[in-house]
């Protein structure tokens, strides 16, 4: 399984696309986190500044170092997560269009080794990508508190490790979905609208259905997207309805059950699709 791993490392850093990807959620981060709170605090009439000095200050302590554990986190349950699923399903369903899964599987190491060592990889590759957002993050914080003239108040290593490794179980779930999706219909385009239709569309109509009806509202305490929003909040993150709040972040549940729950689906996730690589007929 190490030489499939090493071999999956070599295979995503001469990939484009998961370059092209993370320049994307770098991007995003730095532009919903940073950029955007930053304007608003200076005066834009639409934006929070409008509201009040008290509105203004609230969005912009938001984007100061002493707030990064959570700033650095509060897209990763909605759009980082949808890039998150969109690795996972290039990872596997690229190379079954290629055909090169099946020439692994009959001539290559075991089947487990493969897939193994592609989840190894795939699950090392986000938590590369959340420490990256955590410094990307922390620079942006640094260069608004030294031109606003504000402290460097920076969280302790306790609250970033918490941080970091909250974002890795957070996109990892959602990665290892993508990977999931990819093995069972053997592509990419299928595989990445399935899991973007659900991320996107369904958990978001679902929670509107969860206020009027009761059942509902407790399923949708299991969703992947639910659990991950609530995640984010346990670590202050602004929820979804509040003034300044996120998409995608709710306090349905509280941050111990959503990290249980996503353990729980990496897990049923990474062990589904060992079983379907193993069962199925490559040919």
């Amino acid at each position: 399984m190490l030489a499939s791993f090493s071999a999956e490392l070599f295979k995503i850093r001469k990939r484009t696309v998961f370059w092209l990807v993370g320049a994307v959620w770098m991007t995003l981060t730095l532009v919903f986190g940073y950029v955007f709170p930053y304007f608003s605090y200076n005066g834009n009439p639409t934006g929070p500044a409008f509201g009040g000095r008290a509105a203004a200050e609230q969005v912009l302590s938001q984007a100061l170092p002493e707030s990064l554990a959570s700033s650095a986190i509060q897209g990763f349950p909605l759009f980082a997560g949808a890039l998150a699923m969109l690795i996972g399903v290039l990872c596997a369903g690229g190379e079954y269009g290629w055909d090169t899964m099946k020439m692994l599987f009959t001539q290559g190491p075991r089947r487990l080794s493969v897939l193994g060592g592609k989840l190894a990889a795939l699950l090392v590759l986000m938590l590369g990508i959340v420490v990256v957002t955590f410094v990307v993050d922390g620079a942006a914080a640094w260069l608004i508190a030294a031109v606003e003239s504000r402290p460097m108040n920076w969280p302790s290593i306790g609250a970033l490790a918490r941080g970091v490794l909250s974002g890795w179980l957070i996109v990892g779930m959602w990665a290892t979905t993508g990977l999931f999706l990819a093995t069972m219909v053997r592509g990419t385009a299928l595989a990445a609208g399935l899991g973007l239709v659900w991320a996107l569309a369904v958990e978001n109509l679902m929670r509107v259905f969860a206020s009027v009806i009761g059942p509902v509202d407790v399923l949708q305490r299991f969703f992947p997207g639910t659990n991950a929003g609530a995640l984010a909040a346990a670590l202050g993150v602004t929820p979804q309805g509040q003034p300044g709040g996120t998409p995608g972040v709710t306090t349905a549940v509280s941050g111990t059950q959503a990290a249980i729950v996503l353990l729980a689906y990496v897990i049923l996730f990474a062990a589904a699709s060992l079983f379907v690589v193993r069962q199925r007929d490559v040919t």
